[in-house]
This record gives C-alpha cells, sequence and structure tokens, in this order.
C-alpha cells in the first residue's frame, strides 16, 4: 500500500510513527491483555494513559498550575456555545473578533447568551487581513474578548497574542494549538479540537484558568459545566477513551521531535517554500496579506477557473490528497499541519510546477 500526502484541514494526517504504534499496540496494550478501546475508563490502565495525556500536555505547552485541563466532547464547534454559558456569570456582554467563517460561527452562536460585541472585523477586506489591535473597541464590561488564533478556511493566522488589559482572553485554538509556543499565562481560555495537531477526532481539549471556573449558567447540565468536569478529571460521563489514546501518543512524538519549538522551525520552513512558490507563480496566487498568512492552511487560486476540476482530479491521481477549497472560499487549500513532512510540501510543488507548465 502506498501512502498519500493528505492535505485535509481536518481529520488530518498523523504522524506515521504514531498509527504504527498505535497499530501494534491495537490488540494488547502494554501487555494488558485488551485493547484501549476495550478498556474501563475507571480501571488502572487507563487511568495511567490519562495522567500521561495531561502531564505531557502541561509540559508541551508549560501550562502553569492554576489553569484546569480539561478533555470533552463535541468539537470546537460545541465549545462556541459553552464558552459563553461558562464565563458570563452576571456579566450581559462578551467580545468577539471576527477573521473569519469559525469566528463568525463563534460569534453567532453565543449569541442566545448574551450580548456579543464585534470589536473588530476583517469582514470588508474579505478576511485577508487582522485588524490592527490598537483599533479593537473593547468594551471592559465585558466578560472576555474571544478571537481565533488561525482561521482553517481563509487562511488567516494571528502572528502574536493580542494586548489586551482588563479582559480575560479567550482563544479557539483549534488549528495551531501546539504548531508553535504560546504563552498560556495570557489566556483566560484555550480551547480547541483535536483533529489536526493533536490526534484523531474526538476530543477538545478546554484550559481555563482556576478563577474562570464556577460562573457557569444554572440551566447548564453538569458535562457542559467546566467546574463540573475540572472536578471529575473530565470523566463525568465515558470520554473518547481511544481518542485520549491517540492524542497522548501524538504529544509524545511532539516531545520526541524536540518539543513544540522544533515543531514551530520546520513550520515556518514548510509554509515560507510554499507560499514562495505560489508569490513566483503566474497560475497559483494567495490573497491573504503575507503578514498574517497561515502557517497552517494554504488557501490559493488558479487564475484560470476553469482548470480547477482538473488540478483537483491530477492531484488525486498523483497520491495528494484534499487539495479542493473549502465551499465558501473555492480555489484550493493545502492544510500543512505538524504531521504533514516537507517532503509532502516538496511533491505538491512539484506536482503545481508541472501543472503549470502544461496548462
Amino acid at each position: 500500500m502506498a501512502r498519500i500526502f493528505n492535505f485535509s484541514a481536518g481529520p488530518s494526517a498523523l504522524p506515521e510513527e504514531v498509527l504504527k504504534q498505535a497499530q501494534s499496540e491495537m490488540l494488547d496494550w502494554h501487555g494488558s491483555g485488551m485493547s484501549v478501546m476495550e478498556m474501563s475508563h475507571r480501571g488502572k490502565h487507563f487511568s495511567q494513559i490519562a495522567a500521561e495525556l495531561e502531564a505531557d500536555l502541561r509540559a508541551l505547552m508549560q501550562i502553569p498550575q492554576n489553569y484546569q485541563v480539561l478533555f470533552l466532547q463535541g468539537g470546537a464547534s460545541a465549545q462556541f456555545s459553552f464558552v459563553p454559558q461558562n464565563l458570563l456569570g452576571d456579566k450581559t456582554k462578551a467580545c468577539y473578533i471576527k477573521t473569519g467563517a469559525w469566528s463568525e460561527k463563534a460569534i453567532q452562536d453565543a449569541k442566545p447568551y448574551g450580548d456579543v460585541i464585534v470589536s473588530a472585523s476583517s469582514e470588508s477586506s474579505n478576511f485577508t487581513t487582522i485588524p490592527d489591535v490598537t483599533h479593537w473597541a473593547v468594551d471592559n464590561d465585558a466578560a472576555y474578548l474571544h478571537y481565533t488564533s488561525n482561521e482553517t478556511i481563509h487562511g488567516v493566522e494571528f502572528n502574536e497574542i493580542p494586548n489586551i488589559q482588563g479582559l480575560p482572553l479567550v482563544c479557539d485554538m483549534s488549528s495551531n494549538i501546539l504548531s508553535r509556543p504560546m504563552d498560556v499565562s495570557k489566556f483566560g481560555l484555550i480551547y480547541a479540537g483535536s483533529q489536526k495537531n493533536m490526534g484523531a477526532a474526538g476530543v477538545t481539549v478546554v484550559i481555563v484558568r482556576e478563577d474562570l471556573l464556577g460562573r457557569c449558567l444554572k440551566t447548564v447540565p453538569p458535562v457542559f459545566n467546566y467546574a463540573e468536569q475540572a472536578e471529575h478529571q473530565s470523566m463525568l460521563n465515558t470520554p473518547t477513551t481511544y481518542s485520549w489514546y491517540l492524542m497522548g501518543l501524538v504529544l509524545k512524538w511532539i516531545a520526541a521531535q524536540g518539543g513544540v519549538e522544533v515543531i514551530e522551525q520546520r513550520n515556518i520552513a514548510k509554509a515560507r517554500k510554499l507560499y514562495a512558490f505560489i508569490d513566483a507563480s503566474t497560475l497559483y496566487r494567495n490573497s491573504v496579506e503575507t503578514t498574517y498568512r497561515s502557517r497552517m492552511n494554504v488557501p490559493f487560486s488558479l487564475l484560470d477557473e476553469t482548470l480547477n476540476k482538473e488540478f483537483v482530479t491530477a492531484s488525486e491521481a498523483a497520491g495528494l490528497h484534499a487539495l479542493k477549497g473549502h465551499r465558501l472560499l473555492g480555489g484550493m487549500r493545502a492544510s500543512i499541519y505538524n504531521a504533514m513532512p516537507e517532503s509532502g510540501i516538496d511533491a505538491l510543488i512539484a506536482f503545481m510546477q508541472e501543472f503549470e507548465r502544461t496548462h
């Protein structure tokens, strides 16, 4: 069997070493005589997996002790609703930054629970940039300020943590968590789905500062209450045990590579190489302002859009999977998360170069 290069935005490629380890442990995890999928989440074997998972994530992200780490279900999309329900408390307002489709979805899902203030938006530029933080209209009476650190569809990424004084900073970090170092102490809450840089779909990490717990609306069920989940080690109900296990393998893989700092340098090199080719091309283009181009998701269009279908068909035949762009934006998109090797970028560029030559 020949492995393809998977450029899917998520679920995305996993490190081959992780897949092979999971394969070798499928029937018998560490001499237990059973698969992780068969284990009780209350048993000693899975308790070890869970403890190592949290410890490894804390070490990789240097998470301070006054933060709780939760492993929840429902994806980042569920957190669009759970964040306001858990953090508004006695406040009635929350501030949001709109930089693309996912932050827009977060805004819409928060509206039933309070007054949503859009403090800044790049919609007028078709989400090809990020608004200058000095021009953000932040309401200091709001409960928090929310932003999306990387927009997978529009391909824009914050290159630094916004310096906002006074409000807890909340971040949807789904598509660039563990791709670059982040100072967790600058956030009130971080949430991220697992299916891009951390493992298989099924787990949502929530990292929340302890002083923000206990503000949950009384109407919220316990399984969606951060304080309740923290008290029960994210096991109020049966967790997605195998996805926890796979995430643990990915975290150990990142550590074995040299940690997040080494991963970041690889990501910089991959993105730089691909953007340089696109910018020098006469067939392809990327419209995102250079300063805010995503390292994780590279959308690009063909100047002759009649070639789109042929490009997708030919790329699939060449072993380059899922390059078709999101339906909201069209064109193409290469998602180049942590597990994408530089050889995948080289193969993509070689294909694009030949396609350009023949068209």
